[in-house]
């Protein structure tokens, strides 16, 4: 059974770019635009077992929908990496505070990106 991946980004061309990078690897992938979208993609799907998301998102942004995801049980062990072109250190202190267990900053790397989801999924 693949792993699955939720992405959470309000950019179509990440999303896609990494999606397609995830897939290629043989993961199942999930996307959604915005925090709330990512939400109910959660909510219905239930058996994700690592988000990607970005931060500067319309409707919901990445640190209200982190938090919102580890006020959760059913969710709280969930990795979380954050992939963000918000790369001071500030951005990065505040994502990894809040519940993501991973801070990447645009453009990351897609062996580097794998890498660090099969370590998080190890």
């Amino acid at each position: 059974m693949p792993k699955h991946i939720l992405i959470v980004d309000d950019s179509k061309t990440v999303r896609n770019l990494v999606a397609f990078i995830m897939r290629k690897e043989g993961f199942k992938v999930t996307a959604a635009e915005d925090g709330l979208d990512g939400l109910e993609k959660l909510y219905v799907d239930q058996q994700v077992d690592l988000i990607i998301t970005d931060i500067n998102m319309p409707r919901m942004d990445g640190i209200t929908f982190i938090k919102t995801v580890r006020e959760q049980d059913i969710y709280r062990d969930i990795p979380i990496v954050v992939l963000s072109t918000e790369g001071e250190e500030r951005d990065i202190h505040v994502g990894l505070s809040i519940g993501a267990n991973l801070y990447m900053v645009k453009p990351a790397q897609p062996e580097v990106m794998v890498r660090n989801v099969k370590m998080l999924l190890g």
